[in-house]
């Protein structure tokens, strides 16, 4: 018994490993995307297809699912705004002031929290989404003006944001049955456990 519970232990941890692999951070103009529709698509394009920042916008959704109504209007706006905002100045002064690490942090903070599921008054839910607004929306302002990219995208970008946080929050107020509140409990977790590996590398 002891042997089959330790196979299947190194299976999730591999399985752990290769998921982390996929999400490790690398420089911000290597994940703007160019879909040959104008820069607005292409900001659009780039919160669907990269996990950097696709992750912490599902898991900020989760958190302010899981907190009510209230907490999901405040994210919806709060989130949005300050992503574009920090993107808007990462844009103009077109240099990184945090390292790329701290995106693992986001990781494993709105994981843990999402994972912990306890009740945050809406006022605590907005300022960890205007922080993570802020950190993102910068990165993603300097990864564009770094490559020379219209400023353009982050209004794709922005709206992107406002539509995934719209249905993933809606979506995790909706559920009434348990097991369903802890499965998001569970996608939590796993941001933060990709998020602690994350950093774990990157410092290494």
């Amino acid at each position: 018994m002891k042997v089959r519970v330790s196979i299947a232990a190194k299976s999730c941890g591999v399985a752990l490993g290769v998921v982390a692999t996929t999400f490790l951070p690398s420089p911000a103009e290597a994940h703007l995307v160019t879909t040959g529709l104008g820069p607005l698509y292409d900001g659009i394009s780039h919160v669907l297809l990269s996990p950097d920042d696709l992750l912490p916008i599902l898991a900020m959704s989760m958190l302010a699912g899981l907190n009510g109504p209230a907490a999901g209007r405040r994210t919806l706006f709060g989130l949005t705004g300050a992503w574009l905002l920090s993107g808007v100045a990462g844009y103009l002064f077109g240099q990184a002031l945090l390292p790329g690490t701290m995106t693992c942090v986001s990781f494993l903070v709105l994981g843990a929290l999402t994972a912990a599921d306890r009740r945050l008054s809406p006022a605590v839910v907005l300022g960890i989404a205007v922080a993570v607004g802020l950190l993102h929306g910068w990165l993603n302002g300097t990864g564009i003006a770094a490559v020379q990219r219209e400023a353009l995208g982050l209004a794709g970008i922005g709206s992107a944001i406002f539509v995934v946080v719209a249905l993933a929050s809606g979506f995790v107020m909706s559920l009434r049955i348990v097991w369903m509140r802890i499965a998001v409990r569970v996608a939590g977790s796993w941001v933060a456990a990709i998020g602690l590996l994350m950093l774990g590398w990157s410092l290494g």
